[in-house]
């Protein structure tokens, strides 16, 4: 994230929801972000995730910028390379758990019976195989946040993203919701982390904190931030094909 600007609005009614950030996450570092409501964090979150662009400054996924792509090339990134976890569990009620992790593969166009294969494997992985079955009703707020991360995994992602996983949780399934999201990062996994829970954020190998729309510590320079990342995707990666639009 290079010198990274998101305003809103126009003229007196514009808003800064972020101010010149620079923020450098290595390949497996499990990075929290803290701070008070209102001072950005969803913002970078979304950015760093594709779902809007800066105002100006780069993001920089693999070597590969975000914010020169358009709408629709973003939404293959997301796609593909990009795993999300959100506070508001976003599974659909009418599907079953395997069902809802398989979503994103039947979108890419995969077979029905292959995606269900992998959406199981991946239930297996976060402790839910014996609910593969359930609806998202008939699952607890802790099992429907691990389907949650389930699915986000499938996709074997470059990144993941959480935003307030534990928020809507209580202390037992925030725990477990926890836990196995720091086995995930042992794993290798690259998460960044929106939370308020200081004891959620201990579990991440680095804290970082925001506030008024900037990094307050933790926070490197523009050029620190241009050096430590690649220059051009992995050949393996399968951003910087199609996916560039």
């Amino acid at each position: 994230v290079i010198d990274v600007h998101k305003q809103y609005g126009a003229s007196q009614a514009r808003v800064h929801a972020l101010r010149g950030v620079n923020l450098a996450v290595r390949r497996g570092e499990f990075l929290a972000v803290m701070g008070p409501s209102g001072c950005g964090k969803s913002t970078l979150l979304q950015l760093m995730g594709g779902i809007d662009a800066p105002t100006s400054g780069q993001i920089l996924l693999e070597g590969v910028d975000l914010a020169e792509m358009s709408d629709a090339s973003r939404s293959l990134i997301r796609r593909h390379r990009i795993g999300f976890v959100f506070q508001k569990i976003n599974l659909l009620s009418t599907l079953s758990a395997v069902e809802n992790v398989a979503l994103p593969l039947r979108i890419g166009g995969r077979p029905r019976s292959q995606a269900i294969a992998l959406a199981l494997a991946a239930l297996e992985r976060v402790g839910l195989a014996d609910r593969a079955q359930h609806l998202p009703h008939e699952l607890s707020g802790g099992e429907q946040q691990r389907v949650a991360i389930a699915r986000a995994l499938l996709i074997d992602p470059a990144l993941i993203l959480a935003d307030e996983p534990t928020g809507a949780l209580d202390s037992a399934n925030a725990r477990v919701v926890s836990d196995l999201l720091r086995r995930c990062a042992s794993e290798g996994r690259t998460i960044v982390m929106v939370t308020h829970d200081v004891q959620l954020a201990s579990q991440a190998d680095r804290t970082v904190t925001m506030g008024d729309g900037q990094l307050l510590t933790g926070a490197p320079s523009a050029a620190v931030c241009a050096g430590a990342l690649p220059q051009a995707p992995p050949a393996e990666s399968p951003i910087g094909k199609e996916e560039r639009g």
